[in-house]
Order: structure tokens, then sequence, then C-alpha cells
């Protein structure tokens, strides 16, 4: 029975069921080739970008439409160990088939991104979209594959699948499927039309998907729902140009209405505000209430010297520069305030918090050299939260000796299996969530006092 008249209704249910997405900081990923039309749809839906992996089924070398497993980008392999028992395939057999497989997908990854940079998904939430699900082999190595580049989260997003395979998947964070039939043949049995994608398809429309994102204005505003009988407030969500001494800092703003407390971004070398990391943990703070100011410290031109991007003493001048700025506007003027900085940008975050004027009520650190605020670190008042990576073992170190010399509040968090770019599995979640809370106790509990 079919439930889908085809591919671009599936896409168009999908995105409305994935309306909740909407905003945050995500890559749509369709599976090629099939899964491509319906991650248009749901990408469009989203107003998100949109990428592939590339997976290969393994098929049975005398039954090709059954997997025996499947393969993907950058290695990754998933084996259906029941199938291959019941088929007695030899390894002479499988590796014969991996082989053939694994030019077919290396030749589709060259078509595909032909004059196309990869999405990076470092930090941030990637929704893998594919047709549909039979033995979940592929849907397997596609999230495998999401985690190998960094995604913070998974989810994979189907029309149409079997109970029980959804039901053993472990591999994605969270699975979002329209339709579970009882009875199950095959994901084309529930498509009126299930035509099959070609190659040039699946070109043009990342081709389409990349246009429209450009062309697409930034919304200066989102609407935020309004009770009944009132009208509904605006978050706001701007770029902005900060003066310090001469130059014009370029910022992106993101406000909640009424604002209580902001956050300031001061990123890390070679980073700037479009930082994946930075915006990814920007996403969690505003989903807490608190406003945030991602910000580049740098003139385009300064970021050429490289010498600049441990100039500490200048860039916490900017980032003072951005908090007096906050104080002019109407909107931030009474906002409590607090620095989130990585990397060098932690260095200035302190530098700046420990000048006699400043009014800073919370810092957080991730991966960061708070050590280049060198003596100033004892002069620093507001409460301060460490975080480091388990095996950026320089750094942890680096930041012990830091949390010894200052006098103000202060923790060492230290998340396990992470280096010092956080791009292990589950390792940015895991910071941007001690971060918000750290921000949450100081920032928008402040007249009450911090939580315990």
């Amino acid at each position: 029975m079919s439930i889908f008249e085809d591919r671009v209704d599936a896409g168009r249910q999908l995105g409305r069921r994935l309306a909740e997405l909407r905003g945050q900081d995500i890559v749509v990923l369709g599976l090629p080739r099939g899964g491509v039309p319906v991650a248009f749809e749901v990408a469009a839906a989203l107003d998100a970008p949109l990428d592939v992996i590339v997976v290969r089924k393994l098929g049975l070398p005398y039954q090709p439409e059954l997997a025996m497993g499947a393969i993907g980008e950058g290695g990754a392999r998933v084996l259906e160990e029941r199938v291959l028992a019941h088929a007695r395939v030899s390894e002479t057999e499988l590796q014969a088939v991996e082989d053939h497989e694994r030019a077919v997908l290396e030749n589709r990854v060259l078509r595909f991104r032909k004059g196309r940079t990869r999405e990076d998904l470092t930090g941030r939430i990637a929704v893998i979209v594919d047709d549909g699900i039979a033995t979940g082999s592929t849907a397997r190595v596609a999230c495998r594959v999401a985690r190998q580049l960094g995604a913070a989260r998974v989810i994979l997003a189907v029309p149409v699948a079997p109970a029980d395979t959804l039901g053993s998947l472990t591999e994605p964070d969270e699975v979002v499927c329209l339709a579970t039939p009882r009875q199950f043949s095959a994901v084309g049995y529930h498509y009126r039309d299930f035509s099959p994608t070609e190659d040039d398809e699946v070109v043009k429309l990342l081709d389409a998907a990349a246009k429209r994102l450009r062309n697409s204005p930034p919304a200066s505003r989102k609407a935020v729902p309004a009770t009944a009988g009132t009208a509904a407030p605006a978050e706001i969500d701007e770029e902005v140009e900060i003066p310090s001494r001469g130059v014009r800092l370029q910022g992106q703003l993101h406000l909640p209405v009424p604002a209580k407390g902001i956050v300031l971004f001061a990123h890390g070398s070679g980073s700037s505000r479009h930082s994946p990391r930075n915006r990814y943990v920007a996403g969690m703070l505003q989903q807490a209430g608190l406003g945030t100011l991602l910000l580049d410290l740098l003139t385009p031109a300064e970021e050429r010297n490289r010498a600049n991007v441990f100039d500490i003493e200048l860039l916490a001048r900017r980032l003072s520069s951005a908090t007096d700025w906050l104080a002019t506007r109407r909107d931030t003027a009474s906002c409590t305030i607090g620095y989130f900085g990585a990397s060098t940008g932690a260095g200035a975050a302190l530098w700046a918090a420990s000048e006699p004027t400043a009014r800073i009520d919370a810092v957080v650190s991730r991966g960061g050299r708070p050590d280049l605020a060198g003596p100033r670190l004892s002069a620093v008042r507001a409460p301060t939260l460490l975080i480091v990576g388990s095996f950026d073992h320089e750094v942890l170190e680096l930041n012990r000796k830091a949390k010894s010399m200052m006098r103000c509040p202060n923790q060492l968090a230290v998340v396990q299996g992470a280096t010092h770019l956080f791009e292990e599995p589950g390792t940015l979640a895991a910071a941007a969530i001690l971060a918000r809370d750290w921000f949450v106790d100081y920032l928008l509990q402040a007249e009450a006092g911090p939580l315990t």
C-alpha cells in the first residue's frame, strides 16, 4: 500500500515533522541517490544547508538487492553478521563486493563534491535523510560517518521503515520516522512513484539547495509565539558593527525579548564569529534564554598578521569596547554580562574581566589559554569556569596552574575523552551544557545568587 506520492511528497511531510529544528545549527545530509530528493525538501523546509553522505550497500553476490552490509566515506563499514552467516559468504566474496562498491563510492564522492566543499559538521546537528530504511545498514554507516566528521548530535529522519529495524538502531541520537507499516516488504512499495534517482539529479539538487541558501536573506528577527490576546514579541538576530579605537568590529547579536543576560564570545586563533563550535554553544545558550554576541575581535587585514592573534591586550581592549557598546543600547544596558572564550580568546576574556572598571558577572573558558592573562588572573572577580578536554594534556596543565592563581570563585571541569577542539562525539555538547549551566546560574539567577 502506497503512503507517499513520491520522494518530494515524502520530503515535505518529513520537513513538517522536523519543523522544531528550524533556526538551529543543523546540516541536512541526504543519502545518494534516492535520499537526496527527500533531503532537498527537508532542507528547504528548515532553511538549512544540504549536503550528502555517500554510502553504498554491500549486496549479496548472488542476490544484490539484499544487503549484507554497507560502506561509507572515510572507510566506515557495517556488516550484517546474521545475513553473512546465513548466506555463507566467504571473505573473498565479501572483499570482491566491497572493492567494487568502494570504487563506485569514490567516483560518486568526486562527482557530487566537484567544485563544492563538504559542509563542516563540527559541533553541529547532523540530520541524515533517506527515502526509507529496510535493513538499516546504510543508515548505520551514515551515522558513523557523521560522528567521524564531528557532529555533536545525529538525527536519522526517514519517511518509512520497519519498526523492528528502528528499534535495533543505536548509532543515531534520535530517529524520526513518519510510518512503520506492519507489512513491510520494500521501501518502494510505500511510494506511488519510486522512479530511480540519477546522479545528474543529485548534482542539480545540491546546486539548487546551495543557490537557495545564498539567495535567502538573513532573518533579522524571529517570531516568538504569543499568548492569547497579546502581540508577539520578536527575538533580535542581526549583524552589528561595533566601534573600537578607529576600527569597526563585526558581530552577530542575538537577543531574547526582554533580554536579561548576554554572553560575548571571544574566539580563538584561526577562528571567527562564524565558528561552528562557538555557534553551536551560542545556540544552546539561546535556548536557555540568554542573549549572545559573536564577535570578530580582529579586522580581516589584522588577521593576516599572525602576531595579532596573540596580542591579548589588544583583543581584551576590543572585548571591553563591545561590552561598553552593549551598555549604550536600551535593550542591553541593564543586562548581566558573561564572557565565553576559546583558546587565545579565553586569555583575552580574563584580561578584560580583570580591569578595575569591568562589570562582568561570569566567565567560561573552553579549551582556553587563561595563562595568557598572566598576573592579571588574580584580579579577576567574575566566577570563572575552565573547561578542558582530558586528552588536551598540555592545555590541561596550563589551566591547572591558572586556576591556582585565581582568587575569584572558580572551577575546572574536565571533559573525558576530549582533545583540544572537542571533536570527539558528544564532547562539544558536554562542554556546551557545562557553559550553559554556569551562565544560567550567574547571569539569569544573578539576583537570587548562584545556584549550587
